[in-house]
């Protein structure tokens, strides 16, 4: 597993902001099996269960808030990352509405003082993780392009809007690549991308979370928004694509120092009732009612990306389909609750030597 991504990730110090959540949970195990000396700062898990936890990581885990500046420093200097991926983020819509401030607080000025501490200590690459919710949804049936401008109806939305408008104003006043090597050695990305699932989440409010634990208690579960169009891909499959971009950056490949979207091919987004239909397939004692809430808050219907991007320039493709992405994902929580087995090893596994079997550039 050393040699993926033309091996660059060996012996490198990465360090990962949010790494207790359940994408960065993800990420350091695989930064890890590839030989990376993997630094997360992050607050505490969120959850019980945890990802993490469940994990027994050999990692440098730093419990601390990206709020706090001198933290960050002090981490920084001590560590000296080669590279920062920044996903530690209040990652909720629904509980952005119900405390805004910590939400802003945290997205924003979040990640301006992350990337305040990567400035003042010559952190080489930054890959900044925002969301699909970032663009202005004008609920089209076009996928959003990187140089569509931001947005955000909700609080959550908007401010992942305002962290990618953060990101390019660092990336033109203080890492223009035009200055590079010249008055600063820093390349830094962002990366935006859809509705993500797999083993190992429970944070609350999500759809396949909200299924596996009902079904974990014997419950039928409360299905809201039936008919929302959302681009569902596995975790492993942006996370390749963050993999790649920061490849790209330590590699000191200035054209890669930008916006990128990761998403599924078209037949990967279909509405919350279809990928309910879709995990009753792989375990039959799931159960569903819809919630018709009159009074429920506003959330898009309709998004999806335009990866051609990425497919072109990074030469970058997802892997698995829609049936493959939910049955990897149920199967992973039916063998926990039924066998308490973790299978992320597995699942790796199989990503990667499917990857090599399509030839995909970051697995050869």
């Amino acid at each position: 597993m050393h040699n993926l991504f033309s091996g660059v990730y060996k012996d490198k110090t990465v360090l990962v902001t949010g790494h207790t959540g359940f994408k960065g949970s993800w990420l350091v195990y695989w930064l890890n099996k590839m030989g990376a000396k993997v630094v997360g700062y992050s607050l505490e898990a969120p959850t019980t269960p945890n990802h993490i936890g469940l994990l027994n990581l050999d990692i440098i885990s730093i419990i601390g808030d990206i709020r706090d500046l001198d933290k960050l420093n002090m981490t920084f200097a001590k560590y000296t990352p080669d590279i920062v991926f920044h996903l530690a983020a209040q990652p909720l819509v629904r509980l952005s509405y119900e405390n805004p401030i910590e939400t802003y607080e945290t997205n924003v000025m979040g990640t301006l003082k992350v990337l305040e501490a990567c400035r003042a200590n010559g952190v080489k690459a930054i890959v900044n993780i925002t969301s699909d919710k970032a663009y202005e949804n004008k609920e089209w049936i076009w996928g959003y392009r990187e140089n569509d401008p931001m947005g955000g109806f909700d609080p959550y939305s908007s401010s992942k809007g305002c962290a990618d408008l953060l990101v390019n104003s660092y990336r033109n006043s203080y890492f223009n690549i035009k200055n590079y090597k010249k008055t600063h050695n820093t390349l830094i990305a962002s990366c935006r991308a859809g509705n993500v699932i797999g083993g190992g989440d429970w944070a609350k409010d999500r759809l396949i979370t909200d299924i596996m634990i009902s079904v974990s208690n014997n419950k039928k579960v409360s299905i809201r928004n039936p008919y929302a169009t959302r681009p569902w891909q596995h975790v492993l499959e942006p996370l390749s694509g963050y993999l790649q971009v920061g490849q790209k950056l330590l590699e000191e490949k200035i054209e890669f120092s930008d916006a990128w979207n990761f998403g599924p091919s078209d037949e990967g987004s279909i509405t919350v009732e279809e990928v309910v239909k879709n995990v009753i397939k792989h375990w039959d004692k799931i159960d569903y009612e819809i919630n018709r809430d009159p009074n429920q808050l506003h959330e898009a219907n309709l998004l999806k990306l335009d990866c051609s991007k990425a497919h072109i320039l990074l030469k970058w493709n997802d892997i698995w389909d829609s049936e493959k992405t939910f049955e990897k994902t149920v199967k992973w929580y039916k063998v926990f609750y039924e066998n308490s087995q973790v299978s992320t090893k597995d699942d790796l596994d199989s990503f990667i030597n499917d990857a090599k079997n399509k030839r995909i550039e970051w697995a050869i």
